[in-house]
């Protein structure tokens, strides 16, 4: 979860995020729709690198390999998250909370932390549900049984979500990530014409049509926050432009995008005991910053968002 505050008067505006604790080699969605560089706007920091940080803009709380159901494993036992959402909401409310003690403390940190009444006012991005798909397919979980538990994961997400504004991300083709793919082999013929693998794609999807349920359950729960239900799967998986394409870097914009962007060679360039910041090795969790760069320019306007709006008016409600 990241926190994006209007700057000032201003409608929240898109701020990029510094890449920080996420497995990829480049800035994320998330990350762009907290931040623009476009727009001449500071960088967001993460609420676990304080030291020195300005909030006055906002604040990203998401780490790499989080998930709404928390885990029960360490990052390094597993590559998964123990900082899942609940544990980011409580790091919020602790940061709002502290903030207001410490602007009234010294009029430096006046400078550095936002004022109590850009909160209410703030845009809430969530880009969330991949981990809780492929954590428990690593655990040799069948798709039948990971499906089971989908009903528990929309529990736990509506338990946590407050009456703010939110923009939020459905997941993507989990069946074209490398990481996926390498790690769980299928036969050739539960390949698509990609390489991807069909049932966990149609895993992923039926995670989101149960993802948009909740979605519209909050909306009926919290009638005064705003909530924007962002269909990245659709883009990730067909393009813009109704031609069927790949997860990573959509068929005939990018070659070889099944493959990680920098890994250490092997099938699809990927190696499972080499995570993000070895020294060239990459793993292949998350996609290029180009094809993410793709995915937001076609979101951003709202083309693929229910109600379809841009995402500088996801701060009110429609």
């Amino acid at each position: 979860m990241c926190v994006k505050l209007p700057p000032g008067d201003l409608n929240p505006s898109l701020y990029l995020t510094r890449p920080t604790s996420t497995y990829t080699c480049g800035v994320t969605i998330a990350p762009k729709v907290c931040g623009a560089e476009s727009l001449g706007l500071p960088y967001l920091n993460a609420f676990l690198d304080a030291v020195g940080s300005n909030f006055t803009h906002g604040v990203n709380f998401a780490t790499a390999g989080s998930s709404i159901l928390p885990q029960t494993t360490t990052l390094k036992q597993s590559g998964f998250s123990p900082i899942s959402p609940d544990v980011q909401w409580a790091q919020f409310n602790d940061f709002h909370r502290r903030t207001q003690i410490f602007r009234q403390k010294e009029s430096i940190f006046q400078e550095l932390l936002p004022k109590p009444e850009l909160f209410s006012r703030a845009l809430y991005t969530i880009d969330i549900g991949q981990n809780d798909l492929t954590s428990s397919l690593f655990l040799n979980k069948s798709t039948d049984q990971v499906k089971a538990v989908i009903p528990v994961i929309m529990d736990q997400f509506k338990n946590i979500v407050k009456e703010r504004s939110f923009w939020i991300h459905n997941t993507g083709p989990v069946g074209c990530l490398a990481y996926v793919l390498v790690r769980l082999p299928v036969k050739a013929a539960q390949l698509d014409r990609f390489g991807c693998a069909t049932a966990f794609n149609g895993l992923a999807q039926h995670f989101n049509s149960q993802f948009k349920e909740a979605v519209v359950q909050l909306r009926k729960d919290l009638p005064l926050a705003a909530f924007t239900y962002v269909d990245v799967y659709s883009v990730k998986a067909w393009g813009s432009k109704g031609k069927l394409e790949i997860d990573t870097a959509l068929t005939g914009r990018f070659k070889e995008s099944l493959k990680t962007c920098c890994g250490y060679g092997g099938k699809l360039n990927y190696d499972k005991d080499v995570v993000c910041g070895k020294t060239k090795k990459v793993n292949g969790r998350e996609v290029l910053v180009a094809a993410n760069k793709y995915v937001f320019d076609q979101i951003v306007g709202g083309s693929f968002s229910d109600p379809p709006i841009p995402v500088k008016l996801a701060c009110h409600r429609h």
